[in-house]
């Protein structure tokens, strides 16, 4: 079964074994045939945080398809219930049309909900930490289902206990969000200069989902399927978080203002990009068939015959030249499946401080 057409970046090879599971009995059967066979098993979403190596992957691929969307509202909160196979910006649709705040930020991220608590999904202020409150899992090392709350889930600035300490041994059939209706958050500042741009102080749920969509189509960080600048994985590497000492460093090194986001623990958020620019890799920077996206540097895109080896020799490329340049080791977005003990992706897996 080919991969790369499942996937946002489009790149990889076949699967040896292929299910799409749209119950989680399904799912479980597809688990305990692995298990029995003793084949590798790797759970699929919408593929949108993912490269998958030129030769596939030599086992079984599980592809969730869960749907089911359901809003209850209990006095001033709305609790909805969202299948791991959901679109994920159809659900923050769903939200916003009826004007529930709390994933408005999260607009236009591709995927599918059952993503989104592995990930600790977030944009623009905002991130699914805040408002998960059930994570129904099947744990695959007994078998069967239950249900784990928000604090149980440990999550982390873009990570969780699904991504850790627990990475493969739950598959999450659904997630449960308590939105309410109220005032949209505002604060991070690429949204603020938006509205002060539209001339608008006060915006509404709905003005802050389009907002920010305009924001991340200008950013080529809406896939499109006619322009390959934004056929990618998303950010391909996280915001750095600095203590203050290395951001004053990094403004005496730059000669000016380092652009950054205060955390409440004084610790300072980086955006990549910026990074990526002042370390000497333009736009539109090429390996093979895989580019930096002329509309915004932490996007790598297959310009339409890139191999997964193209991506990672670029991704390579710039994350050196940000760790010579400024003293930062950037971590990688995307799950890296196919590879094995490939020494590109250990690289980019490494962390220092």
């Amino acid at each position: 079964m080919p991969l790369a057409p499942l996937t946002t970046l489009g790149v990889g090879g076949p699967a040896r074994w292929f299910v799409r599971a749209a119950s989680v009995e399904e799912a479980a059967a597809a688990i305990r045939w692995s298990g029995d066979e003793r084949v590798p098993l790797f759970v699929l979403g919408g593929g949108s945080n993912l490269v998958i190596a030129d030769a596939g992957f030599e086992g079984l691929v599980l592809q969730v398809a869960f749907d089911g969307l359901d809003f209850r509202a209990a006095g001033n909160v709305t609790a909805v219930r969202v299948g791991a196979g959901e679109r994920w910006d159809d659900v923050v649709a769903a939200a916003v049309s009826r004007g529930l705040a709390g994933l408005e930020c999260l607009s236009g991220i591709p995927g599918t909900a059952g993503g989104t608590p592995i990930q600790n999904v977030g944009a623009y202020g905002q991130d699914v930490s805040r408002t998960i409150t059930a994570v129904t899992v099947l744990d695959r090392t007994i078998g069967t289902a239950t249900v784990l709350t928000g604090a149980d889930c440990r999550f982390g600035y873009r990570t969780s206990r699904f991504k850790a300490e627990d990475a493969g041994r739950f598959l999450v059939c659904d997630v449960t969000f308590h939105l309410a209706v109220g005032p949209p958050t505002l604060a991070y500042p690429d949204v603020v200069a938006e509205f002060e741009r539209r001339g608008i102080a006060s915006p509404a749920v709905a003005e802050v989902r389009d907002a920010v969509l305009a924001i991340r189509r200008r950013k080529g960080m809406v896939i499109d399927p006619a322009d390959t600048d934004t056929r990618s994985v998303g950010s391909f590497f996280m915001n750095p978080v600095v203590d203050a000492a290395h951001h004053e460093r990094l403004t005496a090194q730059a000669g000016g203002r380092v652009p950054a986001y205060e955390l409440p623990d004084g610790h300072v958020k980086i955006p990549a990009a910026w990074l990526i620019e002042q370390s000497g890799v333009p736009r539109g920077s090429r390996s093979g068939g895989a580019g930096i996206s002329s509309k915004h540097p932490l996007a790598i895109v297959n310009r339409g015959d890139a191999t997964a080896r193209d991506v990672l020799t670029l991704a390579v490329r710039i994350k050196r030249q940000v760790a010579d340049h400024c003293g930062i080791w950037l971590r990688p977005e995307p799950v890296f499946i196919g590879f094995g003990d490939d020494p590109d992706v250990a690289f980019l897996q490494e962390l220092r401080s």
